[in-house]
């Protein structure tokens, strides 16, 4: 199969590309580049899945249709993976108009081509975060998401009303999944887990936001990647739920899919879990909760596990030693 998936240096993106490439898949893989973390770790992720004839890749922002355009009619894909995005809710309150330009007019640049090229699954990536003020627990695909908290939440609740229009009038199957605080090897600088070790091994403090009270529905990488690959088989069909906790659409092949255990930890044990595998003491300096911060998350994986069998598992503990062993390895420290 022929896969066009945006976000290929970034952490998701590079992980997904890695594995359907290592499953006999071609990918053409799309990504800016931008700078809002550390470009050498990008190139590095970009570096390894070129070392693959099955991988093609370009940098090139979504916002820029005539280049996205000209590298599709080449690649021809016959399924798009959407990750690309500017991420994080702190920066949106810095950089609002970063989120306008690659979370909707990038956004919608890709689904013209999904339109265009008739693609036969289109997946696009959303986040636990458009649950919002939602205060029933835990967070299921049918509840309203009505009260986003960021403008990161805002748009990327806008990206998934957009494809369900675009599978309503183009008939094109489509699948939004929400990601839950994903970690693991190669993550984002930007994410707490990251932050964490870096500063512990340089013997500098961490900052605590909510004194440590929040949970957090936290999912490896490895797991949500199975997730992926298994919904990537599972494509919409209009008027055929599966269940009735279903969120397929009344009017179009769209349905939205939780990626998340279920299983909140509190961000204490997540820290007590980045002490042991460092086996360095983590200080720590406790802050109030951050403006557009929730105090817990958690997925229902009802739909997930009805729709694959499959339900992310792997405990806090083994996921954080991963992670510091990359980190490890990879800045040699």
């Amino acid at each position: 199969m022929r896969f066009l998936i945006t976000g290929t240096a970034g952490f998701i993106g590079f992980h997904l590309a890695k594995r359907l490439i290592e499953s006999g898949h071609w990918v053409c893989g799309v990504d800016g580049m931008t700078p809002y973390y550390d470009i050498k770790l990008k190139r590095a992720r970009h570096d390894l899945l070129a070392r693959s004839n099955a991988f093609k890749g370009h940098v090139v922002m979504l916002e820029d249709n005539s280049a996205l355009r000209g590298i599709v009619e080449d690649d021809r894909p016959e399924m798009i993976v959407h990750l690309a995005a500017q991420a994080g809710v702190r920066y949106s309150l810095e950089n609002p108009r970063a989120y306008v330009d690659a979370n909707l007019v990038g956004t919608f640049n890709v689904m013209e081509i999904a339109r265009e090229l008739e693609i036969k699954h289109f997946l696009i990536a959303s986040t636990s975060s458009v649950y919002g003020a939602n205060a029933s627990l835990p967070f299921k695909e049918t509840d309203r998401t009505d009260h986003p908290l960021t403008l990161y939440a805002a748009t990327k609740k806008a990206t998934e009303e957009m494809a369900h229009s675009y599978a309503h009038l183009w008939k094109i199957p489509t699948t939004a999944f929400r990601f839950f605080t994903v970690y693991g090897p190669w993550g984002r600088p930007d994410m707490a887990l990251f932050r964490f070790v870096e500063a512990t091994l340089k013997g500098e403090p961490i900052e605590v936001f909510g004194h440590g009270r929040m949970q957090r529905d936290f999912t490896y990488i490895d797991d949500l990647i199975e997730a992926i690959v298994k919904l990537i088989d599972c494509p919409p069909r209009e008027g055929e739920p599966v269940a009735e906790i279903d969120s397929l659409s009344p009017v179009a092949p769209y349905r939205v899919v939780n990626i998340g255990g279920g299983q909140p930890v509190g961000l204490l044990e997540f820290i007590d879990a980045v002490e042991a595998s460092l086996g360095l003491p983590v200080k720590r300096i406790m802050k109030e909760m951050q403006k557009g911060d929730v105090p817990i998350t958690s997925a229902s994986p009802e739909l997930l596990a009805k729709l694959t069998g499959y339900v992310p598992a792997t405990r806090i503990d083994a996921g954080v030693k991963a992670f510091v062993e990359w980190y490890r390895g990879y800045y040699r420290v």
